[in-house]
């Protein structure tokens, strides 16, 4: 099996032809991804926050990759009109869609609240993403080997979703609001794969995350939080780069036999470095009640219905 080999992004197949759409492509994790992807002849939609950082971003790719097929979109996860509209121009110029790669991520700010009220980290990481899955998935259904690949955390398994407070505006921690939207992450994924298999859908659902890798997703994080979890002595002995940090969902984007609603993370210890394999879920992230409190939950505040564009 091909994981079995320490797999690696010289592993990717040609991607010529496919259409990958990934959201924070302009640094860290979604750019490394971009670049494979697009060394690899597929054509890549940079959905980004930041046009200008997109359109840079593109550029160095193309310095690398003379030829390749990129498109900078705007994307505000955090802010559900913006989903729409992307998802809207996608859909004008998309007949199909191969690959989502759900990657942009916000982690642990201080409480903030999105352009409809949501706290940030559960907005711009899950409910953006639930909104833009849910009104792309028609292009992805007629997509060759189509799949979504969610982006979570080691994190995921320190994680509860309080469901009577989701926003914090009782109780807020950064770190306990960013394990809450990376757990949701892992729930959606797996929940969305058991959907997309009960439906007859061709589309896979895998998840994946990165280990430890250094990026600058910790940008908004205080100080105490990154010294806290992570150590100012081990964090640079541990980190590895977003080239390596990216080949989870790389290989869950990718590779021929990567298995629907499974979850792929470094094989070293801890799971925070090293090559992509198959990893363990939180038991609360397979949870069948959990899957359908959060799908119901999330339908009603997007306001995105599976199976309606």
């Amino acid at each position: 099996m091909t994981e079995q080999r320490r797999w690696n992004a010289d592993l990717i197949p040609d991607l010529t032809g496919r259409v990958f759409v990934v959201t924070g492509a302009n640094s860290g994790l979604g750019l490394a991804t971009t670049r494979e992807l697009a060394r690899r002849g597929g054509h890549v939609v940079l959905a980004v926050r930041d046009e200008r950082k997109g359109r840079a971003a593109a550029d160095d790719v193309l310095r690398a990759h003379p030829g390749a097929l990129l498109d900078v979109r705007r994307l505000d996860l955090a802010d559900l009109d913006s989903v729409r509209d992307f998802a809207g121009g996608l859909r004008a110029e998309h007949p199909r869609i191969d690959v989502l790669v759900n990657n942009a991520g916000v982690m642990a700010p201080p409480r903030t609240l999105s352009a409809q009220g949501h706290e940030l980290q559960f907005a711009a990481n899950h409910l953006g993403h639930f909104a833009l899955t849910g009104l792309l998935l028609d292009r992805l259904a007629a997509g060759r080997d189509p799949r979504v690949v969610t982006v979570s955390s080691l994190e995921h398994r320190r994680g509860r979703i309080d469901f009577d407070d989701i926003d914090g505006a009782r109780r807020y921690s950064p770190m306990g609001a960013y394990r809450q939207a990376k757990l949701a992450n892992a729930v959606f994924g797996r929940e969305l794969q058991e959907r997309l298999t009960a439906a007859g859908s061709p589309v896979r659902s895998l998840l994946a995350h990165p280990g430890y890798t250094a990026t600058n997703l910790q940008k908004d994080t205080p100080v105490a939080v990154v010294r806290l979890v992570f150590g100012r002595v081990l964090g640079p002995l541990l980190a590895q780069r977003p080239e390596t940090g990216a080949l989870s969902q790389l290989y869950a984007a990718t590779a021929p036999d990567a298995e629907g609603g499974a979850f792929y993370g470094p094989d070293g210890p801890g799971e925070l470095r090293g090559a992509p394999r198959r990893v363990a879920l939180a038991p609360a992230a397979a949870d069948p009640g959990t899957g359908r409190r959060l799908w119901e939950l999330s339908e009603r505040l997007t306001e995105v219905v599976y199976g309606r564009s």
